[in-house]
């Protein structure tokens, strides 16, 4: 069972505990864990999260291929296969990165921005 995480922290239950899923729903939560946390930024754990958080010092034209790398990276000790990743701007230096998966013949996505 994962604990379920919104902009950056638990949802509490109501009753002093927070809201926990599980199956699909406890994946796309991990999945969406790793891709927003920053690699290396936890000392004991340094291969978990992503460097989606560096994509703005790539050039460019770079930035798809950096972005679909990044991901394969997060996810590698997952069991899902990565099938598109797209990024669509939102202004301010922002982008998000739309993520296509797939789970055990079921389709999946995520979305996060960076």
């Amino acid at each position: 069972m994962e604990a379920k995480i919104r902009n950056g922290d638990y949802i509490a239950d109501g009753l002093g505990g927070v809201v926990r899923c599980r199956g699909v729903e406890a994946l796309l939560e991990r999945v969406l864990f790793r891709l927003t946390a920053h690699r290396g930024g936890l000392p004991f754990l340094p291969n978990l999260g992503s460097r989606l958080y560096l994509l703005a010092r790539e050039p460019a034209a770079q930035r798809p291929s950096a972005a679909r790398q990044y991901v394969a990276e997060a996810l590698s000790e997952e069991a899902v296969s990565i099938t598109d990743v797209k990024l669509t701007p939102e202004g301010q230096g922002r982008v998000r990165v739309e993520t296509s998966l797939e789970y055990q013949g079921t389709e999946l996505s995520v979305s996060v921005t960076v």
